[in-house]
């Protein structure tokens, strides 16, 4: 005890200490001598040093409330204040507190206290937190009050405190009273307030009306100076109501408070050592001080939570609001540049959600044992030696897919022009694409879904006309605005098990008057759905009536080869690593490999040879104003000649079509297997033969084939090699690798079968060295 009493002596003062130091021995004496003690600590020595202390000496005191809830409301309704307390007898006495609007902050609601909380966590002291806890055994005065004096449990005040709303009856302390140990006093006292609040209801009549304001400020003064005597002891209150109601209130001792009852009162317990007297509380509540008040430690523990609660919040907030703010950000821009989406499946269109679509994409049977057949046509009155090798021509081919359809047909087309009837004339060669033609109609019949994607505009709409009057349906792509360029592509997907790809249009001059080179692949539905999803991008741009791009591929457009992650299947028995390649880069989907970039990949991977078959070979812009110089393939062949010694062919068609230009870029590589370069490197021009009658017929009479074969990999391909055709133009390229792949008896690679092909043109009679009289004899072609 000798440290607590140290520890208090620090804080109250050396005047303090002496008075208390004097009351313990007159308790001391008083015991001894068997003579009773006021079971309430008065407060005596402190009220008539306050009465007699002069406005000088006030103001050096500290600061205390500026009075009670009565006296502001009193202020408000402009009643006159009073300065006198009440005498009972010839004893003056501090009235006891009875007003639930007290100078206590807990007579305050839980919602007009939210702010000052959180205030008053953080102003008081730390030294408060730890150290001011309730010694729950420690009752000032004698046991004759101990029940009365008891305080409810800590729990209770905490339960009360948290909830917000009292079912128990609040309690009050009669902090003061008469002068004079008399015990009868005390009780008449008592009896006198009960009779007092036993009537009133609200709590705004707890006071009498004869009682002066300024009293009760001289008594909350007097509370505030609580701890100078009787030991120092401490007051811990707790929000009263004006009674107890008909239940029962029962603290931690097991004190019940009695029915009828309009008081409690607290236990007054020890300080601890070393604890400041006081917390200072900004009230924001109408009519009441914001000086000074008591704070009870379940509130500061409660403003503990709700600080922490509150930083949490804060935290939270400061980390989701941002997010928020860039979500709305970028979803604005989105809108800003694409527009509102119509629907979701509009939104998923336009945002390239590939991984999330394919989750309920359904997954198709796919088959990798294939049948690959390399096709061509060739024109009439062309003939090749009868020893060397034939492929199966591509009119028979067409016409047994036709045949082996049963749900779906798909065919991506320059134009349709089957019949000859853009020429307005009756040509015996047109024969075989008018039966292509009529198996065509028929298709809808046998319940087959026939659908064409064909470049717009078209120069004659005849035959498609009438394949949609049988229930065909038809849309014309219009790239022009778009990309700037055409759909070039020639491409048929068939019940997404078969598929061809090649250089014939489906056109009857690509049957009899025009040399074609293609590749049909039946009973493959790995790559047909692949070949499947390029058509869907057509189809997809035909559908649309503004004629333009998404900004993202749907992802059922995504590709299912592509270089990186080509196919694995068997070609004739003879395993096989495959993937398609598109062009322009705008209308390749996510994962679809660039046909340019196939291309380059294919010409640096060869290791002895590449060699090149193909109508138009111009390293510039073909179609577009100003000319612009485009050396991608151009660099690439001068480089595997030149720098690694690679064998380069290139077999270009002589026409009354070709560009002039084409022949001196085609000089210029010739040029360089001269000595001392002596790159290995060579350029020949084929020309198909022509009579008059033949070269009457427009667009006709050329080497049309674009294919590129090597000692490793097979290219075909739908594009000319120029720039055009690969920026703006829609094309296909199929690449196949059988490099290392077991061949049995009687199986051959696609490979060693196109090598085969390209050998037998360029060692043919229709194949010439290249010339300078070349370009001048192909323009001339032009006026015969």
């Amino acid at each position: 005890m000798a440290t607590e009493n140290d520890d208090v002596h620090q804080i109250m003062g050396e005047d303090e200490d002496k008075g208390a130091t004097e009351k313990r021995m007159e308790g001391d004496e008083s015991r001894k001598s068997g003579r009773p003690t006021s079971r309430i600590p008065t407060f005596q020595s402190s009220l008539a040093r306050k009465r007699t202390t002069t406005p000088t000496a006030e103001s050096s005191l500290p600061a205390k409330g500026e009075g009670s809830c009565r006296e502001g409301q009193m202020k408000e309704r402009g009643e006159p204040l009073r300065t006198k307390l009440p005498v009972l007898g010839d004893k003056e006495i501090t009235l006891p507190i009875l007003s639930t609007h007290s100078c206590s902050t807990d007579d305050l609601s839980l919602g007009d206290f939210l702010d000052p909380i959180s205030d008053a966590s953080e102003a008081t002291p730390l030294a408060f937190k730890q150290k001011h806890t309730p010694e729950p055994n420690t009752y000032a005065g004698s046991e004759g009050l101990e029940g009365l004096l008891q305080r409810p449990s800590l729990r209770t005040e905490t339960e009360l405190h948290v909830t917000g709303s009292f079912s128990e009856p609040q309690s009050f302390i009669i902090e003061n009273s008469p002068k004079g140990d008399d015990d009868e006093s005390v009780s008449d006292l008592l009896d006198n307030v009960t009779e007092g609040l036993s009537s009133s209801t609200s709590p705004e009549e707890h006071l009498p009306d004869t009682s002066d304001p300024s009293d009760v400020q001289n008594i909350c003064e007097d509370m505030q100076s609580l701890g100078e005597d009787s030991d120092k002891a401490c007051v811990k209150e707790t929000p009263c109501l004006p009674h107890c109601g008909k239940e029962s209130v029962t603290d931690d001792a097991g004190k019940e408070c009695l029915e009828g009852d309009t008081v409690k009162l607290k236990k007054i317990e020890k300080c601890p050592p070393a604890v400041s007297s006081e917390t200072r509380l900004k009230q924001k509540a109408p009519g009441v001080s914001a000086k000074s008040k008591k704070v009870d430690p379940s509130l500061v523990e409660r403003s503990k939570i709700t600080s922490s609660g509150s930083k949490r919040k804060s935290f939270a907030l400061f980390c989701l609001l941002p997010t928020v703010l860039l979500l709305l950000g970028g979803f604005g821009q989105h809108i800003w540049h694409y527009g509102v989406p119509k629907s979701v499946s509009h939104l998923m269109v336009q945002l390239e959600l590939h991984w999330l679509e394919g989750f309920w994409l359904p997954q198709e049977q796919c088959s990798t044992d294939c049948r690959l057949t390399l096709v061509e046509s060739l024109p009439e009155d062309l003939y090749f030696p009868h020893m060397s090798v034939h492929l199966q021509s591509i009119s028979h081919t067409w016409t047994n897919l036709l045949n082996q359809a049963n749900s779906s047909v798909k065919i991506a087309a320059f134009y349709f022009t089957l019949r000859g009837s853009d020429m307005g004339l009756t040509e015996p060669s047109a024969i075989q694409g008018k039966e292509l033609f009529d198996t065509l109609k028929q298709l809808e019949s046998r319940g087959v879904n026939l659908k064409i994607a064909v470049n717009a505009p078209q120069t004659s709409t005849a035959d498609t006309d009438e394949l949609a009057g049988t229930g065909a349906e038809i849309r014309e792509v219009d790239l022009q605005n778009v990309t700037g360029g055409i759909v070039h592509t020639k491409l048929w997907v068939v019940d997404n098990k078969h598929m061809y790809v090649g250089s014939a249009n489906m056109d009857w001059r690509s049957l009899t008057q025009v040399k074609e080179v293609g590749v049909s692949v039946e009973d493959c539905s790995c790559l047909a759905q692949d070949a499947s999803r390029i058509f869907g991008v057509y189809w997809e741009i035909g559908g649309q009536k503004n004629g333009s791009l998404p900004p993202y591929w749907p992802g059922r457009f995504s590709a299912l080869s592509s270089s990186k992650y080509p196919l694995a299947v068997k070609f004739n028995g003879v395993p096989a690593r495959v993937y398609l390649s598109s062009a322009p880069p705008q209308l390749s989907a996510f994962g679809r490999s660039d046909d340019l970039s196939a291309i380059l990949s294919v010409i640096d991977d060869a290791q002895e040879f590449v060699h090149v078959s193909v109508m138009d070979y111009l390293p510039m812009s073909q179609f577009t104003q100003p000319i612009r110089f485009w050396p991608a393939i151009d660099s690439a062949l001068r480089e595997a000649a030149c720098a690694r010694g690679v064998e380069v062919k290139l077999l270009v068609s002589c026409w009354s079509h070709s560009p002039g230009a084409m022949f001196v870029f085609l000089q210029s590589l010739s040029v360089l297997n001269k000595t001392p370069l002596k790159c290995n490197i060579h350029v020949k021009v084929f020309e198909v033969p022509s009579t008059p009658e033949q070269l009457s017929i427009p667009f006709a009479r050329v080497n049309h084939a674009k294919y590129m074969v090597t000692d490793r990999v097979v290219y075909i391909g739908t594009s000319n090699w120029s720039e055009n055709y690969f920026s703006q133009t829609a094309g296909v390229g199929l690449v196949v690798n059988q490099t290392g792949s077991v061949v049995e008896k009687g199986q051959q690679t696609a490979q060693n079968q196109l090598q085969k092909i390209f050998q037998r043109d360029w060692n043919s009679d229709y194949s010439q060295a290249l010339t300078d009289e070349h370009a001048e004899y192909c323009r001339k072609k032009k006026k015969l």
